[in-house]
């Protein structure tokens, strides 16, 4: 059976999870985070605490167990559902090769 492949049919989904990424997700968006959180990976991205509740770095968790996480340079965050959004944005290029934000009307792009 093929994993579901993301599309531009799931803008939508994108959409929600940018104005709301933390709480009840549609079934639709739900599917998308399922696929964009699958176990093909190389690595996943993570957030990594660098003071607790102010202050979170992107890290990339590897895929064998007790491997080094690896910093992105240039990801830190102060409000963490900025950091959400940019990881959902970064896995949505990594899967799709395309640009989010440049595919959505301005206003979604920042959940307002």
């Amino acid at each position: 059976m093929a994993r579901y492949q993301i599309s531009q049919d799931d803008l939508p989904f994108a959409q929600e999870f940018l104005a709301q990424p933390i709480g009840y997700h549609s079934p639709g968006l739900q599917r998308v985070l399922n696929r964009m959180r699958g176990a093909d990976w190389d690595f996943k991205y993570v957030l990594v605490v660098e003071e607790r509740y102010a202050k979170w770095r992107l890290g990339k968790l590897p895929k064998a167990r007790g491997s080094k996480i690896g910093m992105v340079e240039g990801a830190t965050y102060t409000d963490l559902m900025e950091a959400e959004r940019d990881i959902f944005k970064r896995r949505w290029k990594d899967l799709t090769g395309q640009d989010v934000d440049a595919l959505l009307p301005h206003s979604s792009q920042n959940g307002q």
